[in-house]
């Protein structure tokens, strides 16, 4: 049956965007893939969330002239357990590597991939909203708030999105944490290092950024209350005390917000509509996986797509992506869970702080460990 389009993808961030490039890269007529977002590329472009990528994000982005970003590099990541032995510390030299990984904002890494996509010539329609989504055989008819309706052959769901209950199995898990996000400047600053210390309470990440560094600190729901209600030169000072003295003390923050953590990873799929990134999973920050792994989904799904726009591609991709994703996904709810079990500290945690020694000693374990966190797990 003819279709207006060959793919609609809804959700036009990075991971939605990558899908859409890397389909017209492989041979995919542009015109024919169709990219809805609901909100204007004004609005995404003001996004000041930092975000983290890894250099196989790096490679992907490149593969479609989309890198450089304006991004500082993780030369370093520092891994530790606070107030207990044993640390694991990864650096690009021992993979040959420019960096481990990237830090930049959300806003800058989406304009720049919506510019990209617009000179490729995708189909770009934004701001709209999908207020239904019918399957059939043969064609996917996807209805708008303020638009006429599209068809298409296949249908991605790059970021949250309307699937009906018959393609949804999720696993929900709330861990009772806060994730405190802000910017925050040191007195001793570490060039290109990344820091993950895992408190009593969570993972408190420091990401190299401008002059300072991206947090993400990861707390129980009352503490993070806590924090937040406390002045600036307090919540330094808490700061300092739950990551210690390595970059000296901490001298300034912006404004904090918090955001509650859970897991929802939904397996969402039928023979013509299937989900990729956050709208496939949704993840605890520690290690910060989840862009990285949404961009994974896309780069497999382009090259199954190219060869075939058919439901066999997704059934091939389902299958193709069962064990990057499941080993992510373990990798932070065990984390997660360990912190979320054990507010003050536990046989869990000190086993974790055992382990970060020995993985540092251990070559094959410290080398699995970083390609993991770089490129995922290859099938």
């Amino acid at each position: 049956m003819p279709t207006d389009f060959d793919i609609a993808i809804c959700g036009a961030g990075p991971v939605g965007v990558t899908l859409a490039a890397l389909l017209a890269k492989q041979g995919i007529a542009p015109a024919r893939i169709a990219l809805i977002d609901a909100k204007a590329i004004e609005q995404t472009s003001r996004d000041p969330r930092s975000i983290a990528l890894s250099y196989g994000s790096r490679q992907i982005f490149e593969s479609i002239a989309s890198w450089p970003i304006a991004a500082t590099q993780i030369n370093q990541i520092h891994v530790s357990r606070r107030g207990h032995f044993g640390r694991t510390m990864i650096e690009r030299e021992e993979y040959n590597l420019p960096a481990l990984g990237y830090v930049t904002r959300y806003g800058a890494m989406v304009t720049a991939l919506n510019a990209q996509a617009a000179r490729i010539g995708i189909t770009l329609m934004r701001p709209a909203t999908v207020t239904d989504l019918v399957e059939n055989d043969d064609v996917v008819t996807l209805a708008f708030a303020d638009r006429a309706s599209i068809t298409a052959k296949i249908v991605v769901q790059a970021e949250g999105g309307i699937f009906t209950e018959q393609v949804k199995k999720s696993t929900h898990r709330d861990y009772g944490q806060t994730a405190i996000v802000a910017h925050v400047t040191v007195s001793a600053p570490i060039m290109h290092r990344a820091f993950e210390r895992f408190t009593d309470e969570g993972p408190l990440a420091l990401l190299p950024q401008d002059e300072g560094y991206a947090l993400v600190w990861c707390v129980q729901a009352e503490t993070a209350q806590r924090l937040l209600a406390v002045n600036d030169a307090v919540f330094l000072q808490e700061l300092g005390k739950a990551f210690g003295m390595r970059l000296g003390s901490f001298t300034a923050t912006t404004q904090r917000n918090a955001f509650p953590l859970g897991l929802n990873a939904q397996a969402a799929s039928s023979s013509r509509t299937v989900a990729i990134g956050n709208a496939a999973q949704t993840l605890h920050p520690v290690a910060g996986q989840g862009l990285n792994l949404g961009l994974r989904d896309a780069s497999v799904l382009a090259r199954l797509l190219a060869r075939h726009m058919s439901p066999a591609a997704l059934h091939e991709f389902s299958a193709s992506r069962i064990a990057d994703r499941s080993t992510t996904i373990r990798m932070t709810d065990i984390m997660a869970r360990i912190f979320a079990s054990a507010s003050t500290g536990g046989l869990g945690q000190a086993l974790l702080g055992f382990s970060l020694g020995l993985v540092d000693g251990i070559k094959p374990a410290k080398k699995l460990l970083a390609e993991q966190m770089m490129f995922g797990r290859r099938s």
